[in-house]
């Protein structure tokens, strides 16, 4: 089965791999790009799509484009000849498979797996002609994948005859530390991600009535506004795999606030920070439920200041109990078989299932 995976453009493959291999790519990841090299021991043939060179003025008539259109035509055009060459092509956000369908509309069709993120938590703000167009180029969408059942729901009312999956996002989970019981007069948080569904705002009010309690945020999005005259709070970012080990190394605790959102925004951190040996403090919002229940995370409402605050207290105040909630974190992850080994796979299998039908249907 040949498969081409269309990533964005700042995801090119091979720059990960040297990314990965210096160490610069910042997070528990595969040597390949969210993990697709798997399926290679799954029986397919992989290629990836490439960042093309570009001068300044085909730069800005591809951001251009985009801006207009709401994804990267031009992107998905610069790979026409391989994306053609493939019985079906991967994409892994909304901006890929909306360029793709565009692109193959009055072409031979290599089967497309659209896996949505953001597109139905924005839907309502769309204009018409956006919603127009993107319900004209997802008709011609084979799968839709999603990583939520919030998610799955939206789109169902929207798409009703469209096939669309539940695929939960998974990191690799070879690796897991220990979790950490130590008592302690000061306690440092780490809270990383630059997700647009992160609530900053929140996070930082309810450490700020926390004396002995240092926070630091790694982010490339949250404003560095936010942490003035703030003596406990910290934004900045960790930019090797190095630094990153280091902060969690010295954490006591993970916190994951959330604005309300469909997409399990947060999982991967929260994943990282369960693999890592560390407990989580997280919005209950999302469907992050679907992967940790709340003897995994403990859960705060969306925007409580209050609950946040009285949630990170209960945690430290007891690391007995969080390393155990930890255990069943990490316990969980390997009973449910949850990690980029199954996200993979599920991939291999709907593109089996996919190209199956066709060939059952030409027979």
């Amino acid at each position: 089965m040949k498969v081409f995976i269309h990533l964005a453009r700042n995801k090119d493959a091979d720059a990960w791999h040297q990314s990965w291999l210096a160490g610069t790519l910042v997070g528990i990841n595969d040597p390949t790009p969210y993990g697709y090299g798997r399926a290679e021991k799954m029986g397919c043939e992989l290629l990836y799509s490439k960042s093309h060179p570009e001068s300044v003025m085909l730069k800005t008539l591809r951001l251009a484009v985009r801006v207009v259109l709401g994804f990267d035509l031009v992107h998905a055009y610069r790979q026409r000849r391989e994306i053609l060459a493939s019985d079906v092509v991967w994409t892994h956000t909304e901006s890929q498979y909306l360029g793709v369908a565009a692109l193959l509309l009055s072409r031979r069709k290599p089967k497309i797996i659209g896996q949505s993120v953001w597109l139905f938590d924005k839907w309502p703000q769309l204009s018409f002609a956006h919603k127009f167009l993107y319900k004209f180029l997802i008709d011609r969408v084979d799968v839709l994948t999603v990583h939520s059942k919030l998610n799955y729901e939206i789109a169902a009312k929207i798409f009703p005859k469209k096939n669309i999956v539940i695929v939960p996002f998974g990191i690799p989970t070879e690796t897991m530390l220990a979790p950490k019981q130590s008592l302690a007069d000061r306690f440092i948080i780490v809270s990383p991600g630059s997700d647009r569904h992160r609530d900053w705002p929140t996070l930082i009010a309810a450490c700020c009535q926390l004396p002995n309690v240092e926070l630091v945020i790694l982010s490339r999005t949250a404003p560095k506004w936010l942490a003035f005259r703030k003596k406990n709070v910290k934004i900045t970012v960790a930019k090797t795999n190095d630094e990153l080990k280091s902060y969690m190394g010295r954490a006591h605790l993970v916190s994951v606030p959330l604005r309300k959102n469909h997409h399990a925004s947060g999982i991967t951190v929260i994943q990282e920070a369960i693999l890592f040996g560390l407990p989580v403090v997280a919005t209950d919002t999302g469907g992050l439920r679907e992967y940790f229940d709340s003897n995994h995370v403990c859960y705060v409402g969306v925007g409580s200041k209050k609950d946040l605050l009285l949630a990170i207290q209960k945690v430290l105040a007891n690391p007995k109990g969080a390393a155990e909630m930890v255990l069943r974190a990490q316990a969980h992850i390997v009973k449910s078989g949850m990690g980029a080994e199954a996200f993979i796979r599920a991939h291999v299998q709907i593109s089996g299932e996919l190209i199956e039908s066709e060939r059952s249907v030409g027979t």
